[in-house]
């Protein structure tokens, strides 16, 4: 199980390569657009936000590729936790509170001290503000994929798409993981264990 899980771990470090589609002379870069677009759907824009607001289209895609990173890690952090694997030694020596103390799922977050979550926020702030600018919104951040940079246009769209398209289903996973576990007042892990793989 924890080959599974560490292969898991391994393979969706694909979720923060950069996504660095290719430039355009205009602001709406076709591709850009074209990028995951999902049959039949096409491209889904129920308020018609790309004809009243082009301009924020770029934003927007900025913010659902950095959200569907941060749902990815999630996912992966959820599934590994769940199964027991944890860091050895102390989250908070001054608390007595080691790693494998802090309980599964959504609860978890209210044993870490708040001297923690402190420097949690930091940290999201350093990569927010420094490391991977909300101002940056074609998503490259310079370190490749898996340190190779793609040249080829085909393969980089290929890859956005699975990018965006496993984001979306990473940011509904995660969301749908939290309201059953709140619902049935089981974690993922107890839910599987007791064979309650159905929310009703």
């Amino acid at each position: 199980m924890k080959v599974a899980v560490f292969a898991a771990l391994v393979s969706s470090a694909a979720a923060f390569a950069p996504s660095a589609a290719p430039r355009a002379q205009t602001a709406l870069a076709v591709s850009e657009l074209e990028l995951g677009v999902t049959e039949p759907l096409g491209v889904y824009d129920p308020l018609g936000w790309l004809e009243s607001q082009p301009e924020s289209f770029e934003r927007r895609r900025a913010v659902e590729r950095k959200h569907g990173r941060v749902a990815m890690a999630a996912i992966v952090g959820n599934i590994v936790h769940n199964n027991h694997i944890v860091f050895d030694g102390y989250l908070s020596p001054s608390n007595d509170l080691k790693f494998s103390d802090v309980p599964t799922g959504v609860s978890g977050i209210f044993t870490v001290p708040a001297e923690g979550l402190a420097q949690i926020l930091a940290f999201f702030a350093l990569v927010e503000l420094a490391w991977m600018p909300a101002s940056k919104y074609d998503g490259d951040y310079g370190v490749g994929y898996f340190g190779s940079n793609i040249s080829d246009p085909e393969e980089k769209a290929t890859k956005l798409n699975v990018e965006l398209n496993n984001g979306r289903a990473a940011m509904l996973g995660i969301f749908g993981n939290m309201v059953a576990e709140c619902s049935t007042g089981e974690t993922m892990y107890e839910q599987y264990a007791n064979g309650h793989v159905l929310p009703f």
